[in-house]
């Protein structure tokens, strides 16, 4: 008589088969004219029944943004939930760096040449963070709630590698969306080793964000 394989062994076998199908992905996105967006976040959902334990680590659990020329670097940020950013000033003048969001509320000031406390993100969202002093300057922290996310470089593409296949869904989102407006959705197939898909946003990608406006969304 044979007996039924255990949870145990079935769960063992899926560790041992699951390099041999982990493939990378490539999400391009592009502005209404078809061009290469940065700067653009792609959160991907595994597909249902996946175990999340297998797959990648995802962004980063802390981050630094700079200050410089009365400019934060990066524009964007991605960091986990449960993650920390670190602000440097690297200018010649003070900041007063705040955020409203209801993701994260905070504000401080900080001198020429200091770096901040550890500001803490434990809620999945996207905040909008200023400087009261200098009403041009604006920098994004977005807060990912799962593993899968990744910013577009130059090129406008975010890799996703060691993925099982399946069937993701997947968000966009992008500084340049309309204050408040939700993350582009998207369905992806992850059949193959070159899986690859294109997602087009309804923004020119030369556009300059707004700061006072999305400042009250984020």
């Amino acid at each position: 008589m044979t007996s039924k394989p255990t949870l145990g062994i079935v769960a063992a076998l899926l560790f041992v088969v699951w390099p041999e199908l982990a493939w990378t992905a490539e999400v391009a996105v592009v502005d209404r004219s078809g061009r290469p967006l940065p700067d653009a976040v792609v959160e991907l959902s595994w597909p249902a029944g996946q175990l999340p334990a297998a797959l990648p680590n995802g962004p980063p659990s802390e981050a630094m943004i700079d200050q410089r020329h009365e400019t934060f670097l990066p524009l964007v940020t991605v960091i986990r939930s449960g993650g920390h950013v670190i602000f440097t000033n690297n200018d010649t003048t003070m900041h007063q760096v705040y955020s409203f969001s209801p993701t994260k509320q905070f504000a401080f000031e900080i001198d020429e040449g200091q770096r901040s406390a550890p500001v803490v993100f434990d809620k999945p969202g996207i905040a909008a963070i200023g400087c009261n002093i200098h009403d041009q300057m604006i920098t994004y922290v977005y807060v990912a709630e799962n593993r899968l996310a990744a910013k577009t470089g130059h090129e406008g593409v975010a890799l996703f590698a060691d993925l099982p296949p399946g069937n993701y869904r997947g968000t966009v989102w992008h500084p340049q969306l309309a204050p408040g407006a939700a993350p582009r959705a998207f369905a992806f197939a992850i059949a193959r080793e070159d899986s690859k898909t294109v997602v087009a946003l309804p923004v020119a990608g030369t556009e300059p964000a707004k700061k006072n406006m999305h400042m009250q969304m984020y």
